[in-house]
């Protein structure tokens, strides 16, 4: 984490003890205009849910279970904080089970399932052989969801 979301996250307590479990990261790809766009839709309240792989979760050694109840600064390109969330629920699931509420949880593009699926399906075909894995419909998503609980920008 650097400097500035440390920073950041302290303030926010005013004081208090900060909980421990927070990360600090870019959303999309990193130090990409799609950094800014994510954490403008996620500080408009317009993102409230996002989606990994589960295979690729744990080919990094990772228990998206264990998100719930913990809080991530969200960065924009330049590494800037610009918003806090806290994770409230987290799903395994089927990707071809994932629901239009999911899809418009997401707020990407027109919101809509069809749009979700086709941009998901092209993301997890060029990642998943990355990770030796290949894509499948059914293949298991990490679905989580959030509430922003601090905003700098964007508002």
């Amino acid at each position: 984490m650097n400097e500035q979301a440390k920073k950041y996250w302290e303030e926010f307590w005013q004081g208090e003890t900060p909980p421990t479990h927070v990360t600090a990261e870019q959303w999309g790809w990193e130090g990409t205009p799609m950094a800014d766009e994510l954490a403008a839709l996620i500080l408009k309240g317009i993102k409230t849910a996002s989606c990994s792989s589960y295979d690729e979760c744990l080919y990094y050694g990772e228990d998206p279970l264990s998100k719930i109840g913990s809080y991530t600064i969200v960065l924009n390109r330049k590494d800037e904080p610009v918003g806090i969330i806290k994770y409230t629920d987290m799903t395994i699931m089927p990707m071809n089970e994932v629901t239009e509420e999911i899809a418009r949880a997401e707020g990407e593009g027109d919101l809509s399932y069809d749009y979700w699926y086709q941009v998901h399906k092209k993301f997890f075909k060029e990642l998943m052989p990355q990770i030796g894995k290949e894509f499948y419909e059914e293949m298991p998503l990490a679905v989580e969801r959030f509430e922003l609980i601090d905003a700098r920008k964007y508002k």
